[in-house]
């Protein structure tokens, strides 16, 4: 019997991203990174989280290569990010009777993401929702609470990334 170690994705308040010995360039939160993360605070939650799956916007991106389970964002993928709803971070179909985030965005920000399992396992209402990594905006402007990378660096990084990956948000 072996033991499987987590390869750890390291993110600073440098607003740099570490992973198998380079640094790549990224955007936080506007309100920067936070221990107690709040629903809609736009801070980065700090701690160390896995990576669940890849999304990727079929009509824009092809599938790519990596270890993560990937599936194609349809147009009415939607995140529930209503504390007061059953199904709060959790994908939803839109259209949907509470407040949730559309996937198939007109902006190129979610071509290609990462679902991190951030208040996930189990979910705490009001603890904060859809936390991605996925693709920066302009010259890197922040995030409603996510991390974003480059779509080059983005695709460079997920080919080495697996299930056993995790992304640790350092906020000290």
């Amino acid at each position: 019997m072996h033991s499987v170690c987590a390869e750890i994705m390291k993110v600073t308040l440098g607003r740099t991203l570490e992973w198998k010995g380079r640094v790549y360039r990224c955007a936080l939160g506007a309100a920067g990174v936070r221990v107690a993360k709040r629903e809609g605070d736009m801070a980065t939650p700090e701690g160390c989280f896995p990576l669940r799956r890849l999304l990727y916007r079929p009509d824009r991106e092809s599938a790519p290569e990596s270890g993560l389970p990937a599936a194609a964002i349809e147009r009415d993928d939607g995140w529930c990010d209503d504390p007061a709803d059953p199904f709060y971070n959790r994908p939803v179909t839109l259209p949907y009777p509470a407040r949730a985030e559309a996937l198939w965005r007109d902006d190129r920000l979610y071509d290609l993401l990462i679902v991190l399992g951030h208040n996930d396992d189990p979910v705490r209402p009001g603890a904060g929702s859809a936390i991605f990594l996925h693709l920066a905006a302009g010259d890197f402007e922040s995030t409603e609470g996510c991390v974003a990378l480059k779509r080059s660096d983005f695709l460079e990084i997920v080919k080495s990334c697996d299930t056993e990956t995790k992304l640790c948000v350092v906020g000290r």
